[in-house]
Order: C-alpha cells, then structure tokens, then sequence
C-alpha cells in the first residue's frame, strides 16, 4: 500500500484524474538523503502506521527538519509523522529561505533510482538524434491531455526532448484503457500504434506479453496520481501536461 493509499484509507479519497498539473513552484533539485535514524521511533512509526493502514511497506525512517518529526518514504512519497507514532501530515515541506520544496527533492532522489533502472524494452521511446534532455511519461490513452502532448511529439523532439513512455492506465488492471496500451504494445510497430491510439483510432484487440501491469504498478509505486506524469532524468516532477516550450524551460531549470 503506497503513500496515496494511505490517504484513502484514513481520510477516504483518491487524487488520480487525468488533468493538467502545474510545475512545483519551488525549486526541486534533490537532495542526498540523510543516514536512516535508528531509534525507538522507527519501531512506533511502523507500529502505528502498520495499524492504521495494513499492509504498508515503508522504505525508510529518516529525521526530518522539524524537531520531533521524521520523515518516512512509503513507495516513493514522503510522509511526516510525529516520533511518537501518534500524528501525521502529509503535503509539501518548503523551506522558506531557499524556497525549495524539500518533500518533493526527498522523493525525487527515491525516484531517479527507479527511473533509471527501467530497461529501454520496457519503454516506447520517441526521441531526436541526439537529444539533450530525457523526460519519462506515465500515460494513459484515453487521458485528453495525454493525447494533446502526443500530438506534439515532433516539436518535443524538435526542441532536443527525447520522450520516454509507460502505461499508467487511470482506470486500474482490467479496464478499457489497460486493454487499449495492450493493444498498443501487441503491435507490429509501437510506435505508429500509440499515435493512432492517441489520435483515437480502436486498435485490434491484442494479446501478448507485455509491460501494461507492470507500468501501472510502478506508476503507483513512485506516486502517480493523474496522467500525463513527467518526471526528469534526475527524478524531479517537471510537470503534467506541459507544451514544448514551457516543458523545455523546466527541463533548463534542472540545469542550474
């Protein structure tokens, strides 16, 4: 059960929609992780939100900034509870006098470990000749603004952005979308397959072996919750749909 669940479980809702996220408006660039904390926290932490949400897997306990919270990363998403096991927020951790958003730096150090380990047969790619920036997308085929960004692909790739796709089927395992990225990656050519399917064009319905499943599940695991998800090669979420210009400018940022 990831950090999203947890939200589900105690407060009873979902943040999955397919809509057009916004850039973080503080800086994001990661930060190393501080060493794990060993203490009788750990064991109150992992008691309290074994109970409060069964079957969470959490990754690791570590300080945090504030006094008397620590930080803890459930499947790639940062939550603060107290050390005492007895409280919990959840949300951005800004620090004020450099403007950095320190929840989502945490989570995208967790996040460029796991971006990077994603074979290449696992991804469709659209990419220029020589690109100088890569963007990993989770996508869905029905999602509009799934569709618009793809519909730009050549001017992405024009402005040296290589895109790499997975299936993040909003829909969960089992729906018409998941049939549908199915279909798409059944195809004799891939790529020609997901720009149809983008344009809305009903593929043949296919079966093979394919990487759908395990897409969503790692989409899931990283914190996915709305479609398209961009995330940098340094794991910092850049945005949802952004257009090729604004999406290069964040890309540049990354840079400084």
């Amino acid at each position: 059960m990831n950090a999203r669940l947890i939200a589900i479980a105690l407060f009873g809702f979902s943040l999955q929609a397919c809509a057009q996220s916004k850039a973080p408006a503080a800086a994001t660039t990661p930060v190393p992780a501080s060493a794990p904390v060993k203490s009788g926290s750990d064991a109150a932490i992992r008691a309290s939100l074994g109970k409060a949400a069964p079957g969470v897997t959490i990754s690791s306990i570590k300080a945090s900034p504030l006094p008397g919270i620590m930080e803890v990363m459930v499947d790639g998403k940062v939550l603060y509870v107290s050390s005492d096991g007895k409280h919990l927020l959840q949300g951005a951790l800004i620090d004020l006098g450099s403007r950095t958003n320190l929840t989502e730096a945490s989570e995208a150090v967790a996040r460029q470990s796991v971006l990077a380990a994603i074979p290449d047969t696992q991804k469709i790619s659209f990419a220029p000749a020589n690109p100088k920036y890569r963007v990993t997308v989770f996508t869905d085929i029905d999602c509009s603004f799934c569709r618009k960004m793809h519909s730009q692909i050549n001017e992405y790739n024009r402005l040296g952005i290589a895109v790499d796709y997975l299936f993040f089927p909003r829909a969960g395992i089992g729906s018409e979308s998941f049939q549908k990225a199915v279909n798409v990656w059944c195809a004799p050519d891939r790529k020609v397959a997901l720009t149809m399917a983008k344009a809305g064009t009903d593929l043949p319905k296919k079966s093979c072996k394919n990487f759908v499943t395990a897409d969503y599940n790692l989409g899931n695991k990283i914190g996915v919750n709305g479609t398209p998800a961009l995330y940098a090669a340094n794991g910092v979420t850049v945005g949802g749909y952004l257009s090729p210009a604004d999406l290069l400018k964040a890309l540049q940022k990354q840079d400084k």
